[in-house]
Parts: structure tokens; sequence; C-alpha cells
């Protein structure tokens, strides 16, 4: 009987299969966008960075699916202030192609901007139809930086990594030292996510314990990397996160991270020495900075005079390569050195300032600025009043949630993921800015923050009628 019982049972799962993948197959781009990332790209400089990647390639398939789906009618609707925020950019990125000094050079960062801020963006949202399917696409990231994070640790042990003050100790993971913020960036993205969900009302307590151990092992790839910018952003984030989630709760995860971190560096002597040196560094920036932080400083004074010399519209796409040297001082360097994790010395190339808003103004001036930068501003603060809300009707049906009734609270756990990454990636474009294989994340981070904090104006029953399709 009991046999009989599973067998029936068995066959019953095996054939809800193919209905789930019917129901939720344009999701699978987007999850192919995230996860790609841990496809180990060759190793290059970045003048080449602009090559389309396994990530990116998937990132134009999952347009090209929302493109399909939307003229076949199996979309949401936008409301007119999503279309604004999301649209917007796309006007100002093509005035400063427009206006270029030399528009065809402009033209190849006119589409990498169009993708990252406009079209991926949009394929997110109008694609991504329940609190189920943002949590599938939350949780890709997490995946994605388990596995980078455990190839660092690796390359640190083994000293595999990239070099560092003369060790190959630096925890890159399958980025290489070509691109030494990427492994950082993802393993940052998914602690945040972790710790969002650790601390997220509603969420069963068992997903909240992993997501909590998830965050906790997370910790170590990042303290390896050695990133100055991304352990400012995650901890800037992380102190929000707690604060939207609650103080008693948010106490209790920060003092298990102080704790963690206390045991690695202070007790087991993880990386004790170059940790403190790089946080030493932090508030050394004025009176004895190193090499690095001067250049950084020189070229964000070279974004600000290129501003100055066309405030409106900037000098162009992919126009701070060829102005640099116009409005940089002596004190800049000729690049990088960069070594090891399997690549011999190269010097790299100083092409960007490394501070997004200071690049978008110096290349598209105000004009980009404001449709960029407000539009980030827009969703965070919608996003925040949302979650702060929690009392409206769900707009998307919510079926990963419990069905088209529930209220905003129960769903709660993807507004504090959404605000916790886009915050980050707002703090960290303080002192970086897109490039490299990790740019198409910040396309789906805009998207799911859009997602969350600009309601379909259809609401749920057009929602589930068109994923039902």
């Amino acid at each position: 009987m009991s046999l009989a019982v599973t067998t029936i049972g068995g066959a019953a799962a095996r054939s809800d299969v193919p209905r789930l993948v019917r129901r939720h197959w344009p999701l699978l781009p987007l999850v192919a966008t995230v996860l790609m990332l841990l496809v180990p790209v060759p190793a290059g400089d970045a003048s080449t960075s602009g090559k389309v990647g396994p990530a990116d390639a998937a990132s134009l398939l999952l347009v090209l699916v929302c493109a399909v789906q939307a003229l076949r009618g199996r979309v949401r609707s936008l409301s007119p202030l999503a279309v604004l925020v999301l649209g917007a950019p796309a006007v100002g990125l093509a005035v400063a192609t427009a206006t270029a000094g030399d528009p065809a050079a402009a033209l190849p960062g006119f589409v990498r901007y169009l993708q990252v801020f406009v079209l991926v963006p949009v394929a997110v949202v109008l694609l991504v139809r329940d609190a189920g399917e943002f949590r599938v696409a939350a949780g890709c990231f997490t995946v994605l930086a388990l596995v980078q994070g455990a190839v660092g640790v690796v390359q640190y042990v083994t000293h595999t990594g990239a070099s560092y003050q003369g060790e190959d100790v630096r925890a890159v993971g399958t980025f290489g030292p070509g691109d030494v913020m990427g492994m950082a960036t993802v393993v940052a993205y998914g602690l945040v996510v972790a710790t969002a969900a650790a601390l997220a009302p509603g969420l069963p307590r068992p997903v909240r314990r992993v997501a909590g151990g998830t965050a906790l092992l997370l910790v170590v790839p990042l303290v390896l990397s050695f990133s100055r910018g991304a352990w400012i952003a995650t901890a800037g984030t992380a102190v929000l996160v707690m604060l939207l989630a609650g103080i008693r709760r948010g106490v209790r995860v920060l003092l298990a991270l102080t704790a963690l971190g206390v045991v690695l560096v202070g007790g087991l002597g993880v990386g004790s020495a170059m940790v403190a040196e790089r946080l030493t560094s932090i508030t050394q920036v004025s009176s004895a900075p190193d090499q690095s932080v001067t250049d950084r400083y020189t070229m964000w004074a070279a974004a600000e005079s290129m501003w100055r010399e066309r405030p409106a519209v900037g000098v162009g796409l992919k126009g701070f390569p060829a102005h640099r040297d116009g409005h940089a001082s002596l004190g800049l360097s000729s690049g990088s050195d960069t070594a090891g994790a399997g690549q011999g010395y190269v010097r790299q190339p100083l092409l960007s300032p490394h501070n997004m808003y200071l690049l978008v103004l110096g290349e598209q001036g105000l004009i980009g600025l404001i449709a960029l930068a407000g539009g980030w501003a827009a969703l965070l603060v919608a996003g925040v009043r949302r979650y702060a809300a929690g009392r409206a009707q769900d707009p998307y049906g919510a079926a990963g949630a419990g069905g088209p009734d529930r209220s905003d609270r129960a769903i709660r756990d993807c507004g504090l993921i959404a605000i916790g990454l886009l915050v980050w990636q707002l703090t960290d474009f303080l002192y970086a800015d897109i490039g490299g294989p990790t740019t198409v994340l910040t396309g789906v981070i805009i998207g799911l923050a859009a997602w969350w904090a600009l309601p379909s104006p259809a609401g749920p029953r057009a929602a589930s009628g068109a994923a039902g399709r």
C-alpha cells in the first residue's frame, strides 16, 4: 500500500515538472544571466572588457524573450511612473551619443548603457510575475556568491589568487586579476540577499536560519577579497537592512557577523595583517594615501573638469579615456599592476574615474546624471515607502507567497532584498563604475528594485491570467 502511494506520489511529482516548466520558462534566461558568471572567461585587460561574455549573451536572450512575450500579451503592464523611471535613461544616453565629439566612437557605449540601464531592467520587471519568481532570481545571486566565494577562499589558502603585497593571496574567484572587484561584488550581492532573507519577516524559521548561516559563510571570501569599497558598501547596507527589518533581529545578526570577523581575523589570523592594513588605509585617504587612492582622486578631478567644460551633455559616452590626459594632473600614474591567478604581470590602463556618478557627469552631463541617478533615487524612495507601508494588496498575485489576496506584508522579504541590493549598488557607485563581466548584474538589480518599487497597475488577476497562458 505504502509502495503504491509512493509510486503515485512520485508520478504526480513528475507530472508537475512539465507544468512548472511551461509556467516559469521565461524566467530561465534571467537565471542564466546570473549563473553564467560561474563560467570562467579568458583573462584580458581593461581595453577588451567590452567583449560579450556568457552572461551578456544570456541577458540578450532575456530581452528577446521579453519582447516575444510582450508581443503575445503575456507580460504585465507598466505604470506611467515605471515607464518614466525606466525609460528616461534612454533619452539621456541618446543626447550624450548625438552630441559627442565622435558619435561613432560613442555608439558602443550607448549600446552597453542601454543594455544595462534600460533593456535588462525592463525585461526583469515585465517577466518576473510573482514573489516566488523574485525569490528564485534573488536566490541565484546567493548560489553565484557561494561558488565564487569558495573558489576565492581556495585561492587564498593555496596562494593561487591575485597578487597582493607581493603574495598571490587575493581572492578573485574565476574573474582573474584583471577584474579584482568581480568576486567581491558578487559575494557582496549574495551576502546582502542572505542577510535580508535571514531578517525578513514572514519567511519560515528554517529558511531564515539557512540564510543566516549563508551570510556568515560569505563573510570569509568578502574579507579575503581585500576590497575596501565592497566592505564599506556591505557594512552600510547591512545596517540599513537591519534597521528596516527591526532593531532586535538586526542586533543579533550584527553581533554574529562581528563575532565571526573577530574569530577569523583576530583568533585564526585569516589575513590579519593585510586586512588591518586595508582597514587602516581607509582612514588615511587624505593624510597618507597610497597610489591607488591618489589615482582615484586625480581621475575624479578629471571627470569634474570634463563636466565643467560641457556641463549639460558632457564629453560623450566612452569619452573619458580620450579626454583624461587633458584634464588630469601629473599625479596620475600610467596604470595599475595586476598579476597572479594564472596570469602574468599586466599593466592595466586607467580608463574610468572609478565613480559612477562622476563618470556619468563627465560623459553625459547633467542631463544624463538626472536621467540615471534621478531614476535610481526614485526607485529607492518608492521601494522604502512600499516596504514601510506593507499593507496594500499584493499587485503580483504573490503566487510564491500564498495567493493573490495576500498583502504586501506577506512578500516583504522581496522588498528587503530589493532595497538591500539597490542600496549596495548605489553605495558602491561612489567608488566604482560599470565594467567587466559583472556589469550585467547591475541591470538585474535595478530590475528587481523596480519590480518591488513600481507595482503594476493591471492588478493581480491580469498578472495571473497572463501567467497561465
